[in-house]
């Protein structure tokens, strides 16, 4: 789950695994499975990088080694 916000400033939790895609135009767009849109106040990148982590929390995604952190 990510906490967004909404242009109306109404903070949200979003369950991550229902994201399709995130789209800048400029504002964000975030497009659900199910095809709802809904509009945040986030960049998108700030999506991409609170859904990364929350993937992370579920071992979906291997958290980085500190060696590879260094290099990148």
């Amino acid at each position: 789950m990510i906490r967004l916000t909404r242009l109306d400033g109404e903070q949200f939790i979003l369950n991550a695994d229902l994201i399709r895609y995130v789209e800048s135009r400029p504002d964000t767009f975030v497009t659900l499975t199910s095809g709802e849109r809904l509009i945040v106040t986030e960049t998108m990148d700030e999506v991409v990088e609170r859904t990364i982590t929350y993937q992370q929390t579920k071992n979906l995604y291997p958290t980085p080694s500190r060696e590879n952190r260094a290099t990148a």
